[in-house]
């Protein structure tokens, strides 16, 4: 079961440094993402999600690779290649993975121009260590899928509070 994290930032640049750490604490073995998406609301009120895997890219590779090989058996590789990354990338275009593109749209309206939202979609997390990397970064909580003491301990972390001490 995988928890959602929806953060706000008053920039982009300051979402994707987040991001970035938290990508980091991934190498490290703190957290297992799922997903790490940005959605930013643009001045002239359109959403543009930033996502860490372009499936149409993806899509139009694999199709490439596969027409080829399969044009090579027909003895036309180029016509092969040719139709395999345009399915492919039709392919990629109409898949989702990790946080719905449509939701992230949704949420990304509600912000401010120029305002950016983290998406985190967390497999696993070693709680203490992420919320400690994260202390003080800043940002406004707007959802999550955590329990009520998980979700307050990443707002005071996030504000740079500590946590009470555990009786």
């Amino acid at each position: 079961m995988s928890d959602l994290v929806v953060i706000a930032f008053p920039t982009e640049a300051k979402a994707e440094e987040v991001r970035q750490k938290v990508l980091e604490l991934q190498k490290e073995y703190l957290i297992e993402l799922g997903d790490a998406a940005i959605a930013v609301k643009q001045p002239d009120g359109s959403v543009k999600l930033n996502q860490l895997v372009n499936t149409t890219a993806m899509g139009a590779v694999s199709g490439t690779f596969w027409g080829t090989l399969i044009g090579l058996i027909f003895l036309m590789p180029l016509a092969g290649a040719a139709i395999g990354a345009a399915s492919g990338a039709l392919g990629g275009a109409l898949t989702d993975v990790g946080v719905n593109d449509a939701f992230m749209k949704e949420v990304g309206e509600t912000l401010q121009s120029g305002n950016a939202a983290l998406f985190l979609l967390i497999r696993k997390l070693t709680t203490d260590k992420v919320l400690e990397d994260l202390k003080g970064v800043g940002g406004t909580v707007l959802r999550t899928s955590f329990d009520h003491t998980k979700e307050d301990a990443l707002r005071a972390a996030l504000a740079g509070i500590s946590p009470p001490p555990a009786v």
